[in-house]
């Protein structure tokens, strides 16, 4: 997902940038998964949906997260976006953001959905043909990719499923 492009057309607007940094979440067998051991909900249901489902959830009771699913119907495994570049739509960013800088637009998963306007309401919906979409990047392939721990779990925390464009200035921590 590293060079894709995250666009959003939330309430008439849109806005979109290029994915630098992500977490895997792999699957029942991961303790920091919400599908952990099979666990399945009315929050995380979408988790369990196709490859190319938006898994949207809020969490700390302020803040929605972004997911794609990528495992198979039924297997609960999906990507946390966790910062990208902004490309378009930025005054509307600013505007959802309330700061004029463009660092702290979308550097974080909290501060992504608040900029793209994502939330619940796009919890489930297509990938491909809805109002959020990952298209194809508008440039090279990213090759420079750094993996290390994810951010902000407590279970499973070493494993090395956070990815970044180690040469990008959008992400949310510095490149492990």
């Amino acid at each position: 997902m590293l060079g894709k492009v995250l666009e959003t057309s939330v309430d008439g607007e849109s806005t979109g940038g290029l994915i630098t940094e992500v977490e895997a979440y792999v699957g029942p067998h991961d303790p920091a998964a919400h599908g952990y051991g099979g666990r399945r909900s009315k929050r995380n249901e979408a988790m369990f949906g196709p490859a190319g489902t938006a898994y949207v959830y809020f969490i700390y009771g302020m803040h929605w997260c972004f997911n794609a699913v990528t495992g198979r119907r039924g297997y609960p495994s999906a990507v946390l976006v966790r910062s990208l570049e902004p490309m378009a739509g930025l005054e509307v960013m600013k505007k959802r953001r309330g700061t004029e800088n463009e660092r702290l637009l979308c550097a974080g998963p909290a501060r992504l959905c608040e900029a793209l306007g994502i939330d619940g309401t796009l919890n489930g919906c297509s990938l491909t043909d809805g109002p959020v979409k990952i298209l194809k990047g508008p440039g090279q392939q990213v090759t420079d990719i750094a993996a290390g721990p994810r951010i902000g779990i407590s279970r499973a925390a070493d494993w090395p499923l956070r990815f970044c464009d180690r040469g990008s200035d959008w992400l949310s921590k510095p490149a492990p």
